[in-house]
């Protein structure tokens, strides 16, 4: 998995991180196998919009961004569920973990007044 330094934003605050890009079988397997290893960047050169899972997940938040980073919405995942949907099309989507390593980081991110929800 490469890792790559990218900068999310929402108006006028930015939340530097590095996260492991995957690749095609990386995408399919997630915080499944990947755990608390690294932020994990799945990114898409045109907007999509398809459901993730969390089966066999730790619970993580979801950050969906535009092609330039901007934060369309942000998604608190619990274990299990089976269906978990945007509300948007998306270019990219950062699963972090909700650890103790990445607990400033996904304050920060929960403190923003956007489409902020819990699956």
């Amino acid at each position: 998995m490469k890792e790559k330094n990218i900068t999310l934003k929402y108006n006028n605050k930015k939340f530097p991180l590095i996260a492991g890009e995957c690749n095609l079988l990386e995408k399919g397997l997630g915080l499944m196998v990947f755990r608390q290893k690294a932020l994990l960047l799945f990114n898409h050169k045109k907007p999509r919009k398809f459901k993730i899972h969390s089966f066999f997940c730790a619970p993580f938040l979801a950050v969906y961004t535009d092609g330039e980073n901007n934060i369309q919405e942000i998604i608190k995942i619990t274990s299990w569920k089976p269906l978990i949907f945007p509300k948007n099309k998306f270019n990219k989507l950062i699963e972090i973990p909700l650890t103790p390593k990445y607990s400033k980081l996904t304050k920060r991110l929960l403190e923003i007044p956007i489409t902020t929800r819990k699956q």
